[in-house]
């Protein structure tokens, strides 16, 4: 079975499109199913698209992405299937998306974020008024079929669709091995992992490190970003690489996943949180959206809701490495089991065959 994958980035560098159908491909493959991908942005529009300024630029490469879409449209029809990533094309309505079903009616449409909401992205604020947030809404009715990252992006799904299925991001168990026994002694490294969208949310729990590290001993590992400052407390920054991705993850000791009660926060997929269990560590996590079913609180890591939850389950963690390493057991057979691409890329294949039959 040939599947036409058609994805808004080059591969490698989105994380939604990394941890479903970039990470399922090969398990596909392996189940008979080969995967040929189209990103709508070329590399160089990729390079350029968050960068201050430029427009001209960005522009022509847009325009340059939404007539290669119209093309490959037209050729859609010599593969069995079509799986629809998020936007499918960056920017505009669905005119590229509605050529394609005329083409190939086989369409298998998978978001991970509440896209349907209009979010003003904070280096990008002109290109988030060409996204059409509304788009979202007409490529679930185009699809044969829809898959959701969880429960609330479904039910938003059904409302125009009938064939919802929830399939969770995911990490592969060939490539998240288990976190190394640190050696003893050595101080314990509360971490976060994401990039310049998320970032403001760790402000949310910035306050409660802080009175953390007045009662113990701790650094803090920020993974993607830059810079960031805690007043008091001991911050390294690494730049984010697919090459030493789970490396880095291994030196921490648990992981924070802070978010605001929130419309676009509650279709959030858990997907930091997952990273943290997938090497065997426990997550703290505020229980909203996915996050109440991903992260069983006291089983595999810990739900904080409010500040003086947060200073109370990270002091805990801290204070205790055999409940860190109990727990990071639990969570990293919960991933295996649950949110793995071992365990969900057979259904996504099911759903898959099931639409081009």
């Amino acid at each position: 079975m040939n599947v036409l994958a058609w994805v808004p980035y080059p591969l490698g560098i989105a994380p939604g499109q990394r941890y479903r159908i970039e990470q399922w491909a090969p398990y596909l493959h392996d189940l008979g199913i080969q995967v040929t991908f189209q990103p709508f942005a070329s590399p160089s529009l990729a390079r350029t698209l968050y960068e201050k300024g430029r427009w001209a630029a960005k522009a022509a490469k847009m325009a340059g992405g939404i007539a290669r879409r119209l093309s490959e449209a037209l050729q859609a029809k010599k593969y069995d299937a079509v799986l629809l990533q998020r936007e499918g094309s960056l920017v505009g309505p669905a005119w590229s998306e509605r050529l394609l079903r005329a083409r190939q009616p086989a369409i298998v449409y998978d978001f991970d974020d509440a896209i349907y909401l209009p979010y003003v992205s904070p280096t990008n604020r002109y290109l988030s008024y060409l996204k059409f947030p509304w788009k979202t809404r007409a490529l679930c009715r185009l699809a044969r079929a829809v898959i959701a990252g969880n429960d609330h992006l479904a039910a938003y799904a059904s409302r125009y669709n009938d064939r919802v299925f929830v399939v969770p991001s995911t990490v592969s168990m060939r490539e998240y091995q288990e976190r190394p026994i640190p050696s003893p002694g050595r101080i314990p490294v509360v971490g976060w992992t994401g990039s310049h969208s998320s970032v403001p949310y760790l402000s949310l729990v910035r306050e409660p490190l802080q009175e953390l590290r007045r009662r113990r001993a701790f650094r803090l590992l920020i993974i993607g970003v830059e810079h960031f400052e805690i007043p008091g407390v001991e911050v390294e920054c690494r730049p984010w690489s697919a090459a030493s991705e789970v490396r880095d993850l291994w030196d921490m000791d648990l992981g924070l996943m802070p978010l605001p009660d929130e419309p676009w926060a509650r279709g959030k997929c858990g997907m930091k949180a997952i990273q943290y269990m997938g090497i065997g560590i426990p997550a703290v996590v505020s229980p909203v959206g996915a996050n109440r079913e991903i992260v069983q609180d006291g089983v595999t890591g810990f739900h904080a809701a409010t500040g003086a939850e947060w200073v109370e389950k990270l002091d805990l963690l801290l204070s205790d490495s055999d409940l860190r390493r109990r727990l990071g057991l639990a969570a990293r057979a919960s991933v295996s089991s649950h949110f793995s691409a071992e365990a969900q890329a057979p259904r996504v294949a099911e759903i898959l065959r099931q639409v081009a039959s």
